[in-house]
């Protein structure tokens, strides 16, 4: 991903084609909003993937008057699918995951202490700090959503918490753990489109980074015991919940070891998808020798999912998902998304919008907002955390250096823009994951559970912070000695920056 800008770069010389006026690349954007609006909104159908379908053509038109052979549009298509396929794998483990999972006992063994241990006062800010430590653990948010935060969801419907709540806090805190793990793909991305240090990044998205999660803690503390019905939470319903839970599997702890070995492998810094891949096959074990299952059984709990008719509503329609196929509706809308990502960048259509905003900034909050901007934009138009966090990384690089400013005041504002929003777009990846592995209905035209995405306090407060840092002064490094030295001694940056501002 790193590469993606000077890639589409190169190409556009060698073969003699043009960059599109700032006008013209707005055309394919546009047009496929207005699809997309009419789907969503007209339609009622939350199925994005034809408005993204049509995107894809409306860019590959709009290529070929620029001079692109269709043959290098597709190629920008599949390059960038080709670079993200690692989190599409990681989507087909954690489904395997969520199935294996419930059969084993785990998912179900995890809501039954919930409900016995949390009360609803406090479980909001219990389930974003569970989150958080899980996913800095994991090096994953998709993984933590699909697992912990499947079973949060649980324990969150059996004290009567409404689901959009319950998801908000959930994705709050697996998003913010992802963006400052160490193990995170992202947070690895962000520095190394930038040219920082790994650990130089993460330490300066502190000052974002704690006090949104502070203010977040804070507001579902006081929701908790303010607006949460405790009533709701009545100890006939739980033991109801709790009571069909240990009917239907044999509850222990001993039945968390899969997640345990998930932990216990990324702290130890193996990588993710073989991590995961361990957890659903101790999962597997699990559901075999402790909870009776057969082998085909588990094979078909990987692939289709778990299915149960326990009699109460919630545990069934909490526990009757999972497996691969039941990640096909984002996979496939992940691939769509990234591919009109992709075409928009291979035609030049995103470099020329991102050219308009740079030769317009003029003071160095003004380059910090556009940033953060330009990288939700992405997010937004392509549907692409990977590719929202590395074009605009890729671009504003010469500005901070010739500004005098360190680009990890870049790095931080495209890992907010990029990781944070990602969950907060329906037909983003993120947006797309969470949805699907949270089961929140809106495939159905149930868009109340959207309400999730402002409910996602530590997400949207993390970049507003940022900017906020950058118009007074504070919380922004100056470049260091070495940065500078690079920018003056680099003729490839200066050229790059008077081509930015002609």
């Amino acid at each position: 991903m790193a590469n993606l800008d000077n890639y589409s770069a190169e190409l556009t010389v060698k073969e003699g084609t043009r960059l599109p006026s700032f006008a013209l690349a707005l055309v394919p954007i546009i047009l496929t909003l207005v699809v997309l609006g009419v789907q969503l909104f007209y339609f009622g159908d939350f199925t994005p993937h034809i408005p993204l379908a049509i995107g894809i053509a409306i860019t590959g038109v709009v290529g070929l008057t620029l001079g692109h052979r269709w043959a290098n549009i597709e190629q920008g298509v599949f390059h960038v699918i080709n670079v993200s396929l690692p989190s599409v794998s990681i989507l087909i483990t954690v489904g395997m995951i969520i199935g294996v999972w419930i059969a084993s006992g785990t998912v179900p063994t995890l809501i039954y202490y919930g409900l016995t241990v949390l009360s609803p006062e406090i479980f909001l800010a219990a389930a974003m700090i569970l989150c958080s430590v899980v996913s800095v653990s994991l090096g994953t948010s998709w993984g933590t959503v699909g697992t912990v935060g499947l079973a949060l969801m649980g324990i969150g419907a059996g004290f009567g918490i409404p689901v959009y709540w319950t998801a908000g806090a959930v994705v709050s805190g697996a998003f913010f753990g992802d963006k400052i793990s160490p193990l995170s793909d992202t947070t690895n991305l962000a520095p190394a489109v930038t040219g920082t240090n790994l650990f130089d990044h993460i330490r300066n998205m502190m000052p974002t980074t704690v006090p949104a999660m502070l203010i977040a803690l804070a507001i579902y503390t006081v929701v908790g015991f303010t607006l949460i019905d405790a009533e709701q939470s009545s100890f006939e319903r739980i033991d109801s919940i709790t009571s069909a839970l240990q009917a239907n599997f044999i509850i222990s702890p001993w039945m968390l070891l899969p997640a345990l070995l998930v932990i216990v492998l990324a702290v130890s810094k193996q990588p993710p998808i073989p991590s995961l891949f361990a957890g659903a096959l101790a999962g597997g074990a699990m559901a075999m020798f402790v909870q009776g299952a057969g082998l085909h059984d588990v094979f078909a709990y990987a692939n289709s999912g778990y299915k149960i008719d326990s009699g109460i509503s919630e545990i069934d329609s909490l526990l009757n998902r999972g497996g691969i196929q039941s990640m096909m509706w984002t996979i496939s809308l992940v691939l769509l998304a990234l591919g009109l990502g992709g075409a928009l960048e291979r035609t030049g259509c995103l470099q020329a919008i991102i050219a308009v905003i740079i030769s317009r900034v003029k003071s160095f909050a003004g380059i910090q907002a556009s940033a953060t901007a330009t990288s939700i934009a992405t997010n937004v138009v392509a549907g692409d955390p990977y590719l929202s966090i590395a074009l605009p990384g890729r671009m504003y690089a010469p500005l901070y250096r010739g500004m005098g400013y360190s680009t990890l005041n870049l790095s931080r504002a495209v890992e907010e823009g990029g990781t944070l929003i990602s969950p907060l777009i329906p037909w983003n990846a993120g947006g797309a994951f969470v949805i699907s592995a949270l089961a929140l209905g809106v495939g159905n035209g149930d868009f109340e559970n959207l309400l999730y995405i402002p409910l996602a306090f530590a997400c949207w407060l993390s970049p507003v912070l940022g900017v906020i840092y950058a118009t007074l002064g504070v919380f922004s490094p100056r470049a260091t000695d070495e940065e500078k030295a690079q920018w003056r001694d680099s003729e490839e940056a200066v050229m790059e920056l008077e081509s930015i501002k002609a």
